[in-house]
């Protein structure tokens, strides 16, 4: 008998073996049939279990075939428990439905409404969005590798990034339209900018961490302010959460630029925040001693690590009535980059630059940056409630710039080690910061037939560059050795204040009647606002030079450090005739009237807004300019129309056509000279606003929880569009100048396509754009006079893509989610494709940036108890930004450098290196 067991007991092992097979199946919201992420699935009194992956979709394998129960669970929804019976090799696909668990409020309702900060949340808003728009959800924004909004743009389909000295994105570039012709909202609230000449925002100046979602709104409708060609970047802050929650943060890390060389810096501790003529009176003449040494003196060494952290708390009071959050953001951080700038010039007849020198350039930058964010809303009932939200955010960016420049002239023989040089360095504090205090009401009537909605709002903005210096060093490269010599006499230490303020009012008010429901709904919208801006600006520069005594003073030999040169005050009163010296204002007022219309499945919204102008300046020194103040006055009337078909519950078709304004920035209407380092600005009082009618089609496929497809195509056809290039102001001396004007009439065009699909524990998030875009202005072209045989400059018109447009863009991030073992890890790669960065005078000699991809990555683990420890790197590949000419010249071969490539000539060529962060996470709910 016990051999016979002996022998049957592995068989029936074997068999039972054979006979296990395999559980799949897809769990679902059953109200809106979504597949839930997530969710832990019980095959009971085995002790086998798993989550739900990207998809909703579970597998549980080596099962036992027969009788069971399965037991799901899941956060907010109805635990279920089902009895089921597994068969040998059953392909039965399982599809369980959940209920929420929440529970209605006797007096006060809160429902679970869609926040955005999740992607299944950020799909269902864009899904049902009156604008064609793209969002970037809460929780794929603390996944991904971006500290800051202008980082996270860049995911986006359809955008650019325009970056600063050390790599980090600044700016965004929507379907090829500059960023002046988008807005920047916080709450739906316009923010004015801090820029000292333009309205544009920096979207750097905010951490990434304080947001609820990114909304991208790419079309208008007629309650929107119109001033948006491109679109618009609305950044919609967290919100107070249904019960007590912590979210908290702290990371380290450095640059691994900084591996590899120094970190310079200098003392900002002593420099006074105002110039010797605001602190003494225009009649004071100024010494050296007015000024601080401190950005003489100069540190080299390695940085300390980057420390970034942040922490927001929120609760709901009074059986939810009452919601407060309180968040903040900060971020220490030092950044950089090593560049090298090779100066083109167009001599002669020549079709395409020489280049006359370069100037190899060490950027370090110290970054600190701090955002504040706070709410507080109050329902006194299900009909009447308000909200006061306030938002800070400060950047303060302490750079020093240390520059080597080679002339190439008789003296250059790179072959024996011998230049002559130009040490330059500069020193530069910034400080940028923008607040924002909005007061808002939502309230119902008649049964929710009529609605109204009001907001008062206060921001200002604000930009300080004290004491911004810049002292120049000769200098001489023998036998490849380089030593610095004596100042340059005819460079002289400049000293400069540099700052403005941008004071906003403005009130909102919307009116919503609900005309008739049912099958078919009616909504009737009204509504307007009016904003009072008021900019101030200020410029003092002070120039010094070497006293008669120190003229021709050896560095290391006669004086050991920058803090020891004696100087003279050129002009001790300053120079306070500036254009930027100036006072700006803009008054706008606007309403609207607009219409919802829904019925079968056709939704229309449509109407038409009216915007008046007021915009004006004020030069407070003028310096016999012809219009020293002067004002535009002007109404516009936009309208607009979209339209949405739904072809299913799930997919549907998204047409629309806006009319939009872009106005002027405050300066450019100002006719004084700013003098630059590369080029001298000055504005042009007769600049017009552009007028612009944009057309969208998106076709939209929304499948399941978190998943998308989105193609579609838009054309804009833009009237007196604002770009600056060289022009000369017809005097004797024939100067030219960078000026802003209106060019005929451009036209963008292309097509777009967002895709975001998961397989269990895989995601994908793709997407690509394609633009192109045209515009024709006036460039200057040498030729020799047939009759006099003498150089002539001619003007010719010259077709060229807009200022900023790539033609090509994509997105490709691949996602891993085990929410089981609690793993998150974004592999992100960003392409953009080549553009103009800069608008030369002469045909053909346009300088484009260098298409190139940036690949980043991010990856958190999950641990009990809330904690999660996370890794952030970015520019993996140390992607450098390049810079270059479509053209050749020979005359460059005797530079000996590597300059010329497929036919161009490299311009810039900087890189940033890699920087990292590890941190940890902890959340309580």
């Amino acid at each position: 008998m016990n051999k016979l067991l002996q022998i049957l007991l592995p068989l029936l092992f074997c068999a039972t073996i054979a006979s296990a097979t395999k559980l799949k199946g897809h769990v679902y919201d059953k109200q809106s049939g979504e597949a839930l992420v997530g969710a832990t699935v019980v095959l009971e009194n085995t002790g086998k279990a798993t989550t739900t992956g990207l998809d909703g979709s579970f597998e549980l394998k080596d099962v036992t075939p027969g009788a069971a129960a399965i037991r799901i669970s899941y956060i907010t929804y109805k635990t279920i428990t089902r009895q089921i019976t597994i068969l040998k090799e059953d392909n039965a696909h399982l599809k369980i439905y959940m209920e929420s668990a929440a529970k209605d409020l006797n007096e006060v309702t809160v429902r679970a409404t869609a926040s955005g900060s999740n992607d299944r949340d950020a799909r269902r808003i864009e899904q049902n969005a009156t604008q064609v728009m793209n969002i970037v959800s809460g929780k794929a924004i603390e996944v991904s590798p971006d500290l800051t909004v202008a980082n996270v743009m860049q995911r986006v389909s359809g955008v650019s990034i325009e970056r600063n000295s050390n790599g980090d994105g600044q700016y965004a570039i929507l379907r090829g339209m500059d960023k002046r012709y988008n807005y920047t909202l916080v709450n739906g609230v316009k923010i004015p900018s801090p820029d000292n000449k333009y309205r544009y925002v920096p979207l750097d100046l905010f951490p990434s961490d304080l947001l609820d979602r990114l909304e991208v709104y790419k079309t208008l409708t007629p309650n929107l302010e119109a001033d948006a060609i491109g679109g618009a970047v609305n950044m919609v802050m967290k919100n107070a959460p249904d019960h007590f929650q912590i979210n908290a943060n702290i990371a380290t890390g450095y640059s691994q630029l900084f591996f590899d060389r120094n970190f310079t810096s200098f003392d900002a501790s002593g420099i006074n925040h105002k110039s010797p003529y605001e602190i003494n009176g225009r009649s004071n003449n100024a010494t050296q001693a007015d000024f601080s040494k401190g950005v003489f003196d100069y540190t080299s060494k390695k940085p300390a690590p980057n420390m970034v952290g942040s922490l927001s708390l929120g609760q709901r009071f009074f059986d939810s009535k009452l919601g407060v959050i309180v968040a903040g953001s900060y971020q220490n951080t030092y950044r950089g980059s090593n560049s090298t700038l090779y100066n083109p010039t167009v001599t002669g007849t020549d079709e395409y630059s020489i280049i006359t020198n370069k100037s190899y350039r060490e950027y370090s930058e110290h970054q600190t940056r701090l955002g504040l964010h706070g709410k507080v809303d109050y329902a006194f009932d299900k009909n009447n409630k308000i909200s006061l939200y306030n938002v800070y955010v400060d950047l303060k960016n302490q750079q020093v710039r240390d520059a080597v420049s080679t002339t190439f002239n008789g003296v250059y023989d790179p072959a024996a080690g011998n230049a002559e040089l130009v040490y330059n360095t500069r020193s530069r504090l910034t400080e940028q910061k923008i607040y924002n205090s909005t007061l808002h009401g939502d309230h119902k009537f008649f049964d929710d037939k009529f609605k109204v909605q009001w907001s008062a709002v206060y921001s200002t903005a604000q930009n300080e560059v004290p004491q911004n210096t810049n002292i120049e060093l000769n200098g001489l490269q023998q036998n490849f050795q380089n030593t610095r010599t004596s100042l340059v006499n005819t460079s002289p230490v400049e000293m400069r204040w540099e700052r403005n303020t941008d004071n906003d009012k403005a009130g909102y008010l919307d009116l919503t009647y609900n005309i008739f429901r049912g099958n078919k709904n009616l909504d009737l919208s009204f509504g307007g606002l009016y904003r009072d801006k008021q900019r101030s600006g200020f410029y003092n520069n002070y120039s010094l030079s070497p006293s008669a005594a120190n003229a021709g003073l050896l560095y290391g030999k006669d004086f050991q450090n920058y803090t020891d040169l004696q100087l003279v005050v050129n002009n001790p009163t300053g120079g306070v005739a500036n254009p930027l010296t100036y006072d700006a204002s803009e008054k706008t007022s606007s309403g609207y009237g607009m219409f919802n219309y829904k019925s079968n499945g056709l939704e229309l919204i449509g109407g038409a807004r009216v915007e008046h102008t007021n915009q004006g300046y004020n030069m407070l020194f003028a310096q016999g300019e012809t219009r020293p103040s002067g004002n535009q006055i002007y109404t516009d009337v936009l309208p607009s129309l979209t339209a949405k078909y739904h072809l299913t519950d799930k997919q549907q078709l998204h047409a629309s056509y806006y009319r939009a304004v872009n106005r002027p920035g405050f300066y450019e209407l100002n006719p004084g000279v700013v003098p630059g380092e590369d080029y001298d600005e000055k504005g042009n009082p007769d600049l017009k606003r552009a007028l612009a009618d944009n057309y969208d089609l998106r076709y939209e496929l929304f499948p399941g929880a978190s998943e998308q497809l989105l193609v579609g195509a838009f054309y804009k056809r833009i009237k007196d569009p604002i770009e600056f290039i060289f022009q000369t102001d017809g005097s004797v001396h024939n100067n030219i100048y960078y000026i802003p004007g209106n060019f005929g009439t451009a036209k963008n065009y292309g097509a777009e396509i967002d895709y975001i699909k998961f397989f269990n524990k895989i995601g994908i998030k793709a997407n690509y754009t394609y633009t192109h875009s045209s515009i024709t202005t006036p460039k200057n072209k040498r030729q020799i006079d047939p009759v006099s045989g003498d150089i002539q400059t001619v003007n010719v018109m010259q077709t060229r893509p807009l200022y900023g447009q790539s033609e090509h863009i994509g997105n490709l991030s691949l996602l891993y989610k085990d929410t089981k073992k609690g793993w998150d890890i974004q592999v992100a790669g960003a392409y953009t494709g080549s553009r103009i960065i800069a608008v030369s005078q002469f045909v053909n000699n346009d300088q484009w940036q260098q298409g190139f991809i940036q690949m980043d990555v991010s990856a958190e683990k999950r641990f009990a108890g809330g904690l999660s420890a996370f890794i952030k790197a970015n520019n993996l590949l140390n992607t450098p930004t390049k810079v270059y000419i479509k053209g050749t010249n020979p005359a460059n071969d005797k530079i000996k450098e590597d300059l010329v490539s497929n036919g161009h000539t490299l311009i810039r060529n900087d890189f940033y290196g890699q920087s990292y962060l590890i941190g940890l996470r902890y959340k309580f709910n």
